[in-house]
């Protein structure tokens, strides 16, 4: 059995659709690029696809992973062709390997987020950040299936800054653009946690709501501070073809073909 890994986006108007959605749609692509997946086994087998860690709905990301088992072997590249082809555009598949080590959702621990809020100046975005940061703990309420929860949003934040106007907005405004690097802990703090927590801590509140997009998710490198690809261990697995020996040519030569 050959298992592939997926990178794939949601971009666009896209970002609205739900986890069940793109689950269906990623089904349907399945079938239709005519892939040949292993299925579970029970009453009702359906394909045998992990999802990781996959990103709330109404937010935009370049960084979402799954991981596919196929009963016969493919080329991952051709694969990831024949699936983004029967994907709706923003829903894109734009990098596939095949999985050599273990653990895919182990290596997710953190995610790099862009925050982009209009009608915010930057400099008034910069005060409430270095609030926010100045905090030991910042607490904020979320309400959940179970009712109104209450966590701590400073904790989870590896790393927050202002990092510019929108530069493709001239004339319409101010924007403020929001880098942030978020730990995967339990209970999960998402941006519109830290959002929260940066109107708790300056009052900062954006007349719109935010355009938010994951840009990345992987490994988080305490030393660095920077999240790493979790596809690159599988990558780096992939071991070159031993070099031809030296020589084998000039064993296979007849005997005194060099002689006088």
């Amino acid at each position: 059995m050959q298992r592939i890994r997926l990178r794939y986006t949601k971009r666009g108007r896209l970002r609205f659709t739900s986890h069940r959605d793109f689950q269906r749609a990623f089904e349907r692509a399945l079938r239709r690029a005519e892939v040949p997946m292993a299925y579970s086994a029970g009453f009702t087998p359906h394909p045998k696809v992990s999802y990781a860690n996959a990103a709330p709905t109404g937010t935009g990301s370049e960084a979402e992973f799954l991981e596919i088992a196929l009963t016969q072997t493919r080329d991952p590249e051709k694969l990831r062709l024949l699936l983004d082809e029967s994907l709706p555009a923003g829903l894109d598949i734009i990098d596939a390997v095949e999985a050599r080590t273990p653990g895919l959702a182990d290596r997710l621990t953190a995610s790099v987020w862009e925050l982009r809020l209009d009608g915010v100046d930057p400099g008034e975005a910069g005060h409430a950040v270095s609030a926010f940061l100045a905090a030991e703990s910042v607490e904020v309420e979320r309400r959940t299936k179970n009712g109104l929860r209450t966590f701590d949003a400073r904790g989870a934040v590896a790393a927050l800054e202002v990092a510019g106007p929108q530069a493709d907005r001239p004339g319409e405004g101010p924007c403020a653009i929001l880098r942030l690097v978020v730990r995967h802990v339990t209970p999960a703090v998402r941006p519109d946690d830290v959002l929260s927590g940066l109107q708790a801590v300056a009052d900062l509140a954006p007349p719109v709501p935010a355009a938010v997009t994951r840009l990345a998710q992987g490994l988080f490198d305490e030393e660095t501070g920077t999240v790493t690809d979790p596809l690159a261990p599988d990558r780096e697995a992939v071991r070159p073809a031993p070099p031809k020996a030296a020589g084998t040519a000039a064993a296979k030569a007849p005997e005194g073909a060099g002689s006088a």
